[in-house]
């Protein structure tokens, strides 16, 4: 605790007063340009990772970025992405998952967890359809190499739990918003968004490259194909909604 009374003066003393016009400006409201949804670990800080200012991101977070179908739940995800898109005109949305995720770990034995943190379990069955596509797809795969692929399939599950708001589908269908599903590691500092085009994740930039339309393939270099099986695409592919994302992205 001290130390973090002593990061709140210096926060007063030094950053605040650096940017007090800033922050008399956020004082009369808020205009963010994304919303943010990311898992509650400390080891991901959302404004760290993108490097936004104070302002630019209205943001989500609980135990595995899991936001729950519309009408599945009471809790405040429904309500803040309900106010994010209405009252904030927000056009952005990015689910971000991340390694060596602690809820992702529980999905994958929530038969012991129920025992020990029956809260903890109830929540992560918003994630049931993850835990399924695993169980039916994923079944010769073990450890962290599950552990990973538990991650990328649940942000891709959330992308499609997003669709079934009301307010999503609406700005959805006037071509007003764009959903976003990101991968952040913590070892290495690298992100990966999904590409609905090439069915893979790839580095965010290079969704904005132009490709000739006659070039039969595309190369897309993708440094995570090192964890992620390639399989996994192709299952995406097949079998989820989640290759519906848009992909006409656009700048935050």
């Amino acid at each position: 605790m001290r130390k973090l009374i002593k990061g709140l003066r210096d926060f007063q003393t030094s950053y605040f007063s650096q940017h007090q016009e800033l922050f008399e400006q956020l004082a009369h409201g808020q205009k963010p340009r994304v919303l943010f949804i990311a898992c509650s670990d400390s080891r991901v800080d959302p404004n760290l990772i993108t490097q936004a200012q104070v302002g630019e991101l209205f943001v989500v977070r609980n135990a595995g970025n899991i936001i729950p179908p519309y009408g599945a739940a009471n809790g405040g995800e429904g309500a803040a992405i309900e106010y994010a898109i209405h009252a904030l005109g927000i056009e952005q949305i990015i689910v971000c998952g991340h390694s060596h995720c602690g809820a992702m770990k529980g999905l994958l034995k929530l038969n012991e967890l129920e025992e020990e943190m029956p809260l903890v379990c109830d929540w992560l069955k918003h994630a049931e359809a993850t835990r399924r596509v695993l169980k039916e797809n994923y079944s010769d795969h073990h450890g962290e190499e599950l552990l990973e692929l538990a991650t990328a399939e649940n942000v891709l599950t959330q992308i499609e739990n997003l669709r079934t708001y009301p307010v999503v589908r609406s700005k959805l269908y006037q071509d007003k918003l764009s959903l976003h599903a990101w991968i952040y590691h913590i070892e290495t500092g690298e992100v990966f968004a999904y590409d609905p085009v090439h069915h893979a994740y790839v580095p965010p930039q290079s969704q904005f490259t132009v490709y000739v339309e006659d070039e039969a393939t595309p190369e897309v270099h993708f440094p995570g194909a090192r964890w992620l099986p390639p399989e996994q695409s192709e299952r995406i592919y097949r079998g989820s909604g989640a290759k519906q994302i848009d992909h006409k992205l656009s700048l935050p």
